[in-house]
């Protein structure tokens, strides 16, 4: 929370009164006329932010981690070799400088020198080495990526430089290198990287209470200097939206998204800003499962439920349709007009369930998280229009962490609402449905040319012939019907007035190191 100003100018008040109180009885057994100089009282009140959030982290290990809500918060414990930028690009972050060899096979880091990990100990390159071998499963641990599958080695010739050598060019591969794919952790942690996180960002561990709050720390051995300037940050968790906004108006909470329909309740007692979320809001299906293994069948839920109903209804209009799983945020990546490739129509939607042998329809279950209402909301508004096509669908409320288990890990559904996050390369964000990527496609979709336009795109160094794979691998996924792809919907936040520093990014992360209270 910010400093309670009330409070402080109290203290300082009865320490004025004290001293001129000492004065005034020292004066009665000395010389009136003499002059008592009183040194200026200087006292500087630690800045704390309470930030609402969700739900709580799936994990605070950061090699484990794969829910958005995690990474907003656990972001600023841990730093990788590059770093993101708020336009989406890169710059150097615990890499000082890298090069990158002719034949795009080999990266050379320089690594920064005096950096400091939370636990008092200085990076090395022997904990950026443990890092890279706990992510690949070296060692004989679990392989926790796929990302660096395309590594032929890593090595560390001397104490300042850390060198990726590939087996195959890839053009992405930098996006690999950030804290949301590779943070650098310490070797000396191992074992107890969730129960007890140590990173070099710039705050640090101190508890989580698991479904009441995670607490951060100003890391006062920071290399950026100066930064951060908030001494404390407490990520609290509340899952209601309306509970969120009583928080924020009894300035329980300095930092809260705002639901759309309430932005008029706060925008004259707080501060708002805008996020383009660069993410894609989807109804899905388990392509594994009939009859969602049939492309008629998700053509027919396509032309059967109305993104314009979700989007007025659910975001008040805070949102843009999509067309395929990715945003107009993404610029030239993403390919236009495929959103008006399902338009609502309810006969062509009855005629393909026909064709694909369900004349008068069938029963299923869209099973939703209960951590954000809106997936709630979106359910409801898919029973209704589904309903006229003589689907009838049944929802099933669940937990977090029930819906992260059993649909997202376990694959144990039919249908499913949810937002997949948004990340700063359009590799990353569609190579979710590539079909040996096991860890996040949780569709179960497989496609040959899909896979091939995603393993070529990673040779292809030209940037113009880079979109063109994209936006074919895009239309693909419209044609295919993977999912309903309903829009990327705008995020509100609303902040105490004094709350500044706050920065954007094409993905879900809320970065504290620059936030501060102005006054």
């Amino acid at each position: 929370m910010k400093p309670n100003r009330h409070w402080f100018l109290f203290l300082l008040l009865l320490l004025v009164v004290l001293i001129i109180s000492a004065c005034s009885n020292d004066n009665d057994n000395k010389d009136t006329n003499k002059v008592t100089t009183v040194a200026p009282v200087t006292t500087e009140t630690p800045q704390e932010i309470v930030v609402r959030i969700n739900d709580d982290p799936d994990f605070l290990d950061p090699h484990k981690a794969t829910a958005s809500i995690s990474y907003q918060m656990i972001l600023n414990i841990f730093e990788g070799l590059m770093a993101p930028e708020t336009d989406g690009s890169l710059k150097e972050g615990l890499a000082e400088s890298y090069e990158i060899s002719q034949d795009g096979l080999t990266y050379t880091f320089k690594i920064r020198q005096g950096v400091k990990f939370h636990n008092g100990e200085e990076l090395t390159v022997a904990d950026i080495q443990y890092s890279f071998d706990r992510l690949m499963g070296k060692n004989g641990g679990e392989k926790m990526t796929n990302n660096f599958d395309n590594v032929a080695s890593t090595e560390a010739p001397d104490a300042s430089t850390f060198v990726i050598t590939l087996k195959e060019p890839n053009s992405n591969f930098l996006y690999s290198l950030t804290a949301r794919q590779s943070a650098i952790v310490p070797k000396s942690n191992d074992g107890k990287h969730n129960e007890y996180p140590i990173g070099t960002g710039p705050f640090a561990y101190v508890k989580y209470a698991p479904g009441l709050n995670l607490v951060l720390q100003k890391n006062d051995s920071y290399w950026k200097e100066g930064l951060p300037y908030l001494d404390k940050v407490t990520f609290t968790f509340q899952s209601d939206d309306q509970a969120a906004i009583m928080s924020l108006m009894a300035n329980e909470v300095d930092l809260t998204s705002v639901p759309w329909q309430r932005v008029n309740e706060v925008e004259d007692s707080h501060q708002l800003s805008h996020q383009n979320n660069n993410s894609s809001l989807i109804v899905t299906f388990n392509e594994t499962k009939a009859p969602f293994d049939n492309v008629k069948v998700r053509q027919a839920m396509n032309y059967a439920i109305s993104k314009a109903d979700i989007i007025d209804s659910v975001f008040d209009g805070y949102a843009v349709p999509l067309g395929s799983n990715m945003s107009p945020a993404m610029g030239d990546y993403q390919k236009k007009g495929l959103e008006e490739m399902y338009k609502q129509d309810i006969e062509k939607a009855k005629a393909l369930l026909a064709e694909a042998g369900y004349p008068d329809g069938f029963k299923t279950k869209i099973t939703v998280s209960s951590h954000n209402e809106i997936y709630s909301n979106i359910a409801q508004i898919v029973a209704a229009n589904l309903k006229e096509i003589g689907v009838d669908v049944e929802i099933e409320v669940v937990e977090w962490g029930i819906w992260l288990d059993r649909v997202y890990f376990g694959r144990d559904y039919n249908m499913t609402t949810i937002d997949l996050t948004g990340r700063a390369s359009a590799y990353e964000i569609l190579n979710d449905y590539i079909s040996t990527n096991d860890g996040e496609n949780f569709f179960l979709f497989k496609n040959e040319e899909y896979d091939k336009i995603m393993t070529d795109v990673l040779k292809e160094t030209d940037k113009d012939k880079q979109i063109a794979y994209y936006q074919r691998a895009q239309e693909i996924l419209a044609e295919q019907a993977v999912s309903v792809y309903v829009a990327d919907y705008q995020i509100v936040w609303g902040s105490d007035k004094q709350v500044t520093g706050l920065k954007s990014y094409p993905f879900w992360f809320h970065d504290m190191s620059e936030v501060k209270f102005s006054n």
